[in-house]
């Protein structure tokens, strides 16, 4: 059976999407509000991104033994409905002139609490709707979306951002997160059996025993972690970077950032035949690598010329974010696929909180380092420290157990 005649999937699909792109547009509004509607610093657009992932450091571990404990759909519905009501509140404030650096920090890191469990749950949930042998293929349906929604998005947000401003911009997003809790109410989805009763310490320690004492997930894990500290310090900087230094205005922005999603579209249409072919470790090898010239011509870029921005540094950032996005379109289906196959259903939610909620809190540490050693020591410097530690985590992962896994390798599923 074909992934379009499961129709809790369908629907899932088309909640996921519809949020996608709001999303996406909201990623380039709520930066562009900071730095240009608040005369903001790469270090303020810092720590509103770490804000925005501080309850994964808070909450995270907790969040996955009670998404384990609870009825998955209602919370992605509440989340949902939460969230857009949330981006409607800045969309009003900003535009009433009441907004500000704290306020925003504050609604994002609501925001956070909610996208917490949401992940979590949205992680667990799509291998209760679909067969295993097709979760590989659901998960590249999934981020082909967002892949989509990454190359429109940010272009929609360019245009939406020049014509009425950027808080109306995430009104977009706030009202297609209402959207998607609506479909997401429709799905008909059976509760799969809950994890036991024992207290939340002890559940939590099972969830980090699977994760850090599995000879896959463990170098997947932390190597992971790793990557998204530098990845955050790279995502921070390059926004006010190409803003304030290379003389990009917020059209330009969001067609630059489409090249990102036009990259992740053609990887994630090509993830799956990919990992089929040269296995799920060795495509993944690949991708953690590409993300080092992919930032490096950025960092290359020449600056503008009497605020004039030059056809060459817009055609290597363009470059550059197409390879970036293409590394991430190949590599996330097969990675979120393998997490989900070799994990038994009782502990998808605490599997999932445990990397999703570590990983967030790299970018906690990572948005504000990279803001401060941009604003302290320039934006080339912060970037050249980040393309130092990707390379690490590209050469760490391709020297690793984990190059040669396979999704079929049902025999490690029990070994931690």
């Amino acid at each position: 059976m074909q992934l379009k005649h499961h129709k809790d999937f369908v629907r899932f699909w088309i909640a996921s999407t519809t949020s996608d792109f709001g999303t996406f547009i909201t990623t380039l509004a709520l930066q562009v509000l900071v730095v240009v509607n608040l005369h903001g610093s790469a270090t303020d657009v810092g720590w509103i991104s770490a804000s925005r992932w501080l309850p994964y450091v808070l909450l995270g571990l907790v969040a996955g033994v009670i998404i384990d404990r609870t009825h998955r759909k209602s919370v992605l519905v509440m989340t949902d409905l939460g969230r857009g009501i949330l981006l409607i509140v800045i969309c009003i404030t900003a535009v009433f002139g009441v907004i500000n650096i704290g306020w925003i920090i504050v609604i994002m890191v609501i925001f956070g609490c909610m996208s917490l469990f949401n992940d979590a749950v949205y992680q667990s949930f799509v291998p209760q709707i679909v067969p295993r042998r097709l979760l590989t293929q659901a998960n590249a349906r999934l981020q082909q979306s967002a892949a989509v929604a990454e190359t429109s998005g940010p272009a929609i947000a360019g245009g939406l951002i020049g014509w009425i401003g950027a808080p109306f911009a995430t009104l977009v997003d706030g009202v297609s997160y209402l959207l998607s809790g609506i479909v997401m109410a429709s799905i008909k989805y059976h509760p799969i059996e809950r994890a036991s009763a024992d207290p939340i310490g002890v559940q939590i320690k099972e969830g980090l025993r699977w994760v850090y004492r599995h000879q896959y997930l463990r170098t997947l894990a932390l190597n992971t972690h790793v990557w998204f500290l530098f990845h955050s310090m790279s995502i921070t900087v390059i926004v006010t970077f190409a803003i304030t230094e290379l003389g990009f205005t917020a059209s330009i922005l969001g067609f630059v950032f489409s090249a990102a999603g036009i990259g992740a579209v053609l990887g994630t249409s090509l993830s799956t035949r990919a990992g089929q072919r040269w296995g799920i470790g060795g495509v993944m090898t690949f991708s953690r690598v590409l993300y080092i010239p992919a930032i490096i011509l950025i960092v290359l870029a020449p600056p503008a010329i009497q605020d004039n921005l030059q056809t060459n540094a817009l055609i290597m950032v363009v470059i550059g974010q197409f390879l970036y996005g293409f590394a991430m379109g190949l590599e996330g289906p097969l990675e979120m696929g393998y997490r989900q196959s070799v994990t038994p259903s009782r502990l998808q939610g605490r599997m999932n909180a445990t990397m999703r909620s570590i990983n967030r809190s790299m970018i906690v540490i990572g948005a504000p380092l990279g803001g401060g050693i941009a604003d302290g020591y320039g934006y080339r410097m912060a970037l050249w420290i980040s393309i130092v530690g990707l390379a690490i985590c590209g050469v760490w992962f391709g020297l690793s157990k984990m190059r040669n896994a396979q999704l079929e390798d049902d025999d490690i599923k029990e070994n931690y």
